[in-house]
């Protein structure tokens, strides 16, 4: 019996390496997403299920949603984009007030 595992990978030529190396990758990835895809359900389900008691709770919600819309094909449009970017600054600037009264 051998002290130390053998290596298949240490004996495969540079194109079958690439290729499993890019599968490992691809199902990382993979796995990635979907556990991504997952969290995000779940913090869907909580911004829908419980309703904002604070203003700062529903400025999270509505930063939210202009996040889907920035990374959406219409907030690639640059009005849209600047828009998006003033209505967050807005919600900073009167979260701060609110926090100074």
């Amino acid at each position: 019996m051998a002290e130390h595992p053998t290596s298949l990978d240490a004996h495969r030529g540079m194109a079958p390496q690439k290729a499993t190396d890019l599968r490992r990758l691809r199902a990382e990835v993979e796995a990635d997403q979907a556990a991504l895809r997952a969290r995000q359900a779940d913090l869907e389900r909580m911004l829908m299920d419980l309703p904002a008691s604070t203003w700062g709770e529903a400025v999270e919600k509505a930063r939210y949603l202009l996040g889907l819309l920035a990374t959406s094909p219409a907030g690639d449009d640059p009005r849209r984009r600047k828009l998006i970017d003033q209505v967050l600054a807005d919600f900073d600037h009167l979260l701060n007030l609110a926090d100074q009264g």
